[in-house]
């Protein structure tokens, strides 16, 4: 009989959001992963988990934990990410406070809460004698919040048969989520004296027939059909800087934009769009210039309903939570993708809360509790 120890739960949520784990690539000179991937990489070895380090950058680990089945079996990931977003604006980021059943602090809800939920879930497994088959590994990635280094570092090292990401749902089960590109245009002009129309070329001013034509894409984009769980694809203008100088003709523009995209779209017809706008602008002035760069691509994530991973969740938290949970689609890019793309069939589920990147962040611990046994149950019935 699994039991989830609250207690254990409960401290060990409030010391992981107590540590700053602050991305450094987000906010130079922040303390990074190593303090809470040593912290949990000894929590772990306290009840039977082998735990190992592996750096994907200098200063920069994440941390692997391996739990041995009594059997043959199935193997099972379940991941979070360690690192955080930074603690501006907030008034005490780092307190752990309970108040109402809530946990308060940087983390608690983006995920911190999910890391605890798979430790406890995997103490519990430990505590019954592990009695699932083949090996459950948790895995704490560094630079998720970044450009997940950690990941990609760590799908170099272990291959599981499938993948829990605890981002949070709410307890719902996340079949989908978006993906994203990030391009750059930049268009070029001819610096001049502001007086000298006959010499100067404006740069800022082709940029802006470049935004008339990404304003009707995007108006085309969210018309059409949606994707059932996660919506229409969408894109913003980002950043925006041109022009040296009030009486100075602008010699070049960049602007930055993010294409976020749906399951079923491909990086290629993307970017044919946006090149598409460019070569149109050439076609109705020959001498307009302008040049498109792809910064960076995330594939968008879903998983079929009926995968053995999906079916295993489903089973193990209607029994927990008393109730089949939905089936839902989130619209934040995930590491589920980066597992998914490298062949480990992988189902999103998290915590409830609130205020991801906000001034004010919590997690529910009765969630996070309820999160626990659903993971331990589903290791026991993927585990096979």
């Amino acid at each position: 009989m699994l039991s989830i120890d609250s207690a254990y739960l409960t401290a060990t949520l409030r010391d992981l959001v107590r540590i700053n784990s602050v991305n450094p690539s987000l906010d130079p000179g922040s303390a990074g992963e190593r303090v809470i991937a040593e912290y949990v990489a000894a929590s772990l070895a306290a009840f039977g988990v082998e735990a190992a380090l592996h750096e994907c950058a200098p200063g920069r680990p994440s941390v692997v934990g391996r739990l041995r089945g009594s059997r043959p079996g199935r193997s099972l990931m379940l991941n979070a990410h360690i690192d955080t977003v930074d603690l501006v604006g907030m008034e005490d980021p780092l307190s752990g406070d309970i108040r109402a059943g809530r946990l308060y602090g940087r983390g608690a809800y983006d995920m911190k809460g999910g890391l605890a939920a798979m430790m406890a879930g995997m103490k519990a497994l430990a505590d019954a004698g592990c009695p699932h088959g083949g090996e459950v590994v948790l895995t704490g990635v560094a630079d998720e919040e970044y450009a997940s280094a950690g990941m990609q570092d760590l799908l170099t090292r272990y291959r599981t048969d499938g993948a829990i990401v605890t981002e949070p749902t709410a307890l719902d089960i996340c079949l989908a989520h978006k993906g994203f590109a990030w391009f750059e245009i930049t268009t070029h002009g001819r610096a001049a004296h502001g007086s000298r129309f006959d010499l100067g070329v404006d740069a800022n001013m082709r940029m802006g027939r470049v935004l008339a034509d990404l304003d009707r894409l995007e108006q085309d984009l969210r018309a059409r059909a949606p994707h059932p769980l996660v919506g229409p694809p969408s894109l913003h203008a980002a950043t925006l800087s041109g022009g040296s100088g009030l009486s100075t003709y602008a010699a070049s523009c960049r602007l930055q934009i993010e294409r976020r995209t749906v399951p079923g779209e491909c990086i290629e017809a993307v970017t044919e769009e946006m090149a598409s706008i460019l070569r149109r602008q050439m076609a109705l002035d020959p001498a307009f210039a302008a040049d498109l760069g792809v910064m960076l691509v995330r594939e968008p994530f879903e998983v079929s309903p009926d995968a053995p991973i999906v079916r295993a969740l489903v089973e193990a938290s209607t029994d927990v939570l008393g109730h089949r949970p939905a089936f839902a689609g989130q619209t934040p890019w995930m590491d589920a993708a980066l597992l998914a793309a490298a062949g480990v069939e992988t189902v999103v589920m998290g915590a409830a809360g609130a205020g991801a990147h906000a001034k004010e962040e919590w997690v529910d611990l009765e969630s996070v509790t309820r999160l626990a046994a659903c993971l331990a149950a589903a290791a026991i019935r993927y585990c096979v």
